[in-house]
């Protein structure tokens, strides 16, 4: 486990960045926190990172969104409004939870049985008596991780 804290939304997005950077075709990165954490923000790093220069929104209303134009694909998932495990289905979420791009599925708590053995997790989180934009961005692949902290400045 790693534990990255940023004080700023630019710091968020550098390390979403590095995370773009550092990608490999059919990683899939489970993103979750509470409303306004900067979940999305994260992403727009991501994306930066691959290479992709179109707008990144959050896909709320339809679920998947994809960026072909980077050096690897990115399939933006945003699940928030799964009511039922079967929609992922009909989506073929195989396809890109398995395939060559870059998955990342904002909201993955909810479909947690579907996520691949290999997925990073990724939990942001306020402590508002830190600072307004204060975030705790833990990091981890497997529960046995060992923890270490490092600040992303």
């Amino acid at each position: 486990m790693t534990i990255i804290e940023t004080n700023s939304e630019q710091e968020t997005l550098a390390f979403g960045r590095s995370l773009g950077e550092q990608a490999k075709p059919g990683q899939v990165y489970a993103l979750d926190g509470d409303l306004g954490v900067g979940k999305t923000v994260l992403t727009k790093g991501l994306a930066e990172g691959l290479g992709i220069t179109e707008p990144v929104c959050s896909p709320t209303f339809t679920i998947l969104q994809i960026y072909e134009e980077g050096l690897l694909p990115l399939y933006h998932f945003d699940v928030y409004r799964i009511d039922d495990i079967e929609e992922m289905e009909e989506i073929g979420y195989e396809d890109y939870f398995y395939g060559a791009g870059v998955c990342l599925i904002e909201w993955a708590n909810l479909v947690e049985e579907l996520l691949p053995r290999e997925t990073i997790h990724i939990r942001i989180e306020k402590e508002p008596e830190r600072g307004f934009d204060y975030r705790r961005i833990t990091v981890s692949a497997t529960e046995n991780d060992s923890p270490e902290k490092t600040d992303a400045k």
